[in-house]
């Protein structure tokens, strides 16, 4: 985000500067104590769920966490199936490990988007983004329901990313997928997205999958690395005195996906987000991105790099201040 950091972050991280660096009464914990402690309170405060806070390990960011899970759980030529176009770092994450992608495709549907299941015959895993980056779409109880029946059926793993879920817009809401099948998800999260604190190196992991629990249980306690001081002292600050911080932004990022709507040319072809700060944004044409930056001097990111159904598209990051964004669209305008 183009914004300021939450001033309750920034205090809390003062005070442990100007105090005790030395190692946490926690580190050899390893849900880091207060880090899963902060998330229990929060999950259950924000989305109503109360999750067992034991089964909670602290990594550096979503993609290590994602990593570690394949590398535990899954072998070169295990299916993945995730919902595309999808977060680019995690298709690269599936081209290195050679966990081939089956995708659930997302489809225009009206003004959102629908996602066509595919046969998952041959996947191990579930990899579940949502809300979804890039369309920005929350999947509701009943399609969460349907994936729960479809993991069921063919012994999936589900590695539930939520790491956008603090910034639903109403009248959409985020259902953990926990909820739904405990016993056949990790859930991934972080303050990174929400508070833009994406350099402070620290997430979630909830080990909801007793296998998974015990496999990463058998390994070496340092073996992926710990969470940072600083990183928890951030994400715990953020989650539990940020929230006044946080209405403020989903507040602007609210008038901002509206204002796209109002002022964006309709060369552009938009569908309002349900959640995030992403604007996934249809062209017609392939490399638009590139065009968009030399003629506009706009940076967007290029729709390829998300892999399928994602060539003609761009990304649009709106969180910015709303006399930014008017500039954006006023030379986006300019190109029509």
């Amino acid at each position: 985000m183009d914004l300021p950091t939450a001033p309750a972050v920034i205090e809390a991280l003062h005070r442990r500067a100007d105090g005790d660096l030395g190692y946490p009464t926690w580190l050899d914990q390893p849900n880091a104590g207060p880090l899963a402690e902060a998330f229990g309170e929060r999950m259950a405060a924000r989305h109503g769920w109360s999750p067992d806070i034991s089964h909670v390990r602290a990594f550096s960011d979503v993609n290590q966490a994602l990593q570690v899970l394949l590398h535990l759980w899954t072998r070169p030529g295990d299916g993945v199936a995730l919902h595309t176009p999808a977060y680019h770092p995690f298709l690269g994450t599936m081209e290195v490990m050679e966990r081939p992608v089956r995708p659930i495709q997302a489809e225009p549907d009206g003004d959102s988007w629908r996602f066509a299941i595919p046969d998952l015959t041959g996947c191990r895993v579930l990899l579940l983004v949502n809300p979804h980056n890039p369309t920005g779409r929350v999947l509701t109880r009943a399609e969460l329901e349907e994936l729960a029946e479809l993991a069921e059926r063919h012994d999936l793993l589900v590695i539930a990313d939520e790491i956008h879920a603090d910034l639903t817009f109403a009248p959409h809401r985020h259902i953990p997928f926990a909820t739904i099948a405990p016993h056949r998800t990790v859930t991934l999260t972080s303050a990174t997205k929400a508070f833009n604190l994406g350099g402070i190196r620290c997430s979630v992991a909830h080990l909801g999958h007793d296998g998974v629990r015990k496999a990463l249980e058998a390994q070496p306690p340092f073996l992926f690395g710990s969470a940072s001081l600083f990183g928890v002292e951030a994400t715990v600050a953020a989650w539990r005195h940020g929230d006044a911080w946080l209405e403020e932004v989903r507040a602007l990022l609210d008038r901002n996906r509206r204002t796209i709507a109002e002022r964006l040319p309709a060369t552009f072809g938009y569908r309002m987000p349900e959640a995030t700060y992403l604007a996934w944004l249809h062209t017609g044409r392939t490399g638009m991105a590139e065009v968009v930056e030399r003629e506009a001097k706009v940076m967007l990111s290029d729709g390829a790099a998300f892999g399928p159904g994602g060539a003609e598209y761009v990304r649009l990051n709106f969180a910015t201040s709303e006399p930014v964004l008017a500039e954006i669209l006023d030379r986006l305008s300019r190109l029509a």
